[in-house]
This record gives structure tokens, sequence and C-alpha cells, in this order.
């Protein structure tokens, strides 16, 4: 993966700002990567939330394209849309990088998500279509990462078998899907949850609307059963989720927190 340099050294000696600084300090994009932040999104859900017109949206999007700080995915609910994801980890890679090119002592590290016993749980439901692999994964993957600080449940709107690739990925992670069974999202209908996350563009277009305003969310993450690297395809999609529910225990975590301090 390409990095932008962190900084540059201009004539005389002088050391250019890190290229992140110049990117994410634009106001615009600075808007585009907190809402990306929060979940995928199309362009023109981008446009609507920063109120911009789109031409100037797409423009600075492909400057954070171009930086690989944002990449982008076919939807698979409909083949002319796209969805924008940014890149997290690389930018924390840079912000990091750029306190420490300013002085040695502003070296960032994030801090870890630690749950913390008595806290209120967080309720988090995870779906797609089939609940066979991605919301399945996921489930496990937060439950093991947030243990009973979270109440983590998955379903899906055409639920099938728990895929035996996606058993095996997260065997390799200490994780036991054997006893895993698909459930349909109706089972959910009336259950309260803080957040819901979809997982697949088709299940984002039929998702139905769940009691107590929970916080949509969507990552498009493609299909692992259809991805023609086979087993691959399931680890990638592992560690995608593993490193996308990282970064969501910042997210979810400190809100229960605060409300019991």
């Amino acid at each position: 993966m390409y990095y932008p340099a962190v900084g540059n050294r201009q004539g005389h000696g002088e050391l250019a700002p890190p290229v992140f600084l110049g990117l994410a300090g634009h106001p615009v994009r600075w808007r585009l990567l907190s809402e990306l932040a929060r979940s995928d999104r199309q362009v023109h859900e981008l446009t609507s939330l920063v109120g911009q017109p789109q031409n100037l949206v797409s423009y600075h999007l492909g400057r954070l394209r171009k930086a690989n700080l944002v990449t982008t995915r076919r939807s698979t609910a409909d083949g002319r849309d796209t969805y924008y994801s940014v890149d997290l980890a690389l930018c924390g890679q840079l912000l990091a990088s750029a306190g420490g090119a300013l002085h040695p002592a502003l070296l960032l590290s994030p801090p870890a998500a630690v749950p913390r016993p008595g806290r209120a749980r967080v309720r988090v439901l995870f779906l797609c279509t089939g609940n066979s692999s991605r919301s399945q994964m996921a489930e496990a993957l937060l439950r093991q990462l947030a243990g009973k600080a979270v109440h983590v449940r998955s379903a899906g709107s055409h639920p099938k078998q728990v895929h035996r690739h996606a058993v095996a990925a997260m065997g390799e992670r200490g994780i036991d899907l054997t006893a895993a069974r698909a459930k349909h999202l109706d089972k959910f209908i009336g259950h309260r949850f803080d957040y819901v996350i979809t997982l697949c563009d088709r299940v984002r277009e039929v998702c139905p609307e769940f009691p107590g305003d929970p916080q949509p969310i969507h990552w498009s993450i493609p299909d692992p059963a259809q991805d023609p690297d086979g087993y691959l395809g399931f680890q990638r999609t592992a560690a995608e989720l593993a490193d996308r529910i990282r970064f969501l225990l910042h997210r979810v975590l400190p809100a229960s927190i605060e409300e019991q301090s």
C-alpha cells in the first residue's frame, strides 16, 4: 500500500507540513472523512450531509482516494451505485506520524477501548442477506473483543446455513462458530438496539425500522461466498471486520461509560 509522505524537505532545509494535514485540514475533506468514519456512504448521501454540490464533493473525494485515505466499492444491490469508505487505520498512522514530525513527544498512539465492568450493555445488531458469513463473523468478533460490555446479535433477510469457510476463518481466530445458526431479521422486530449495522448493500435497502431510534451504520462488505479466491476471501473478510470492529469499540463503549459515570 502506498503511504503519502509524512513530511517533505523544501528548499533551504525547511520541512514541509505533513501531507495528511493538508488533505484532512480542508473543511470539506474533513467533513467527508468525519462522515465516512461513521458509515460507508454513496456520493449523493455525502453531498446532502456536507451541503455541497456533487461536483465539489466528487473532487475532494478524488483527492482523498488518490492518497488512499478513501476507497470505493461497487454496490452489490445496484451496480450503478458506489460506496465510499475511509481507511481509519491509515488515517491513524498518518496522524501519529504527523505529531512525531513536529516533535518526538507528540507521537500518538490510540487508547485501547477497554470494556469496564458494571456498565450498561450496548446493544448491537449486525445484518446481512444470508446471516451465513459476514454478520455471523461480525457478531462473534465483537463478542470476543467486548465481552459482556456489549449485547450483540446477527440476522439476515434471507437466512441460510452458516458457511463452512466462515466457521474455519473464525476458528483461526480462536472463535468456535460450529453451533451458530442463521436467523431471520424478523426475529428481532420490536427489539431495541443502540446500533444496527448493515454489512451488505442489499439488506441496507430492506432494513426495517427498530424501536428506540438506533444509530444506523453501513459497512459495504462483499459476500465472501462470491469471492473467486474461495477461502482466502473469507480470511480477508474476517480481517476487515476485525479492523472495523476495533474502531467501532471506541465509538460504542465510551458512550456507555459516560452515561454511568
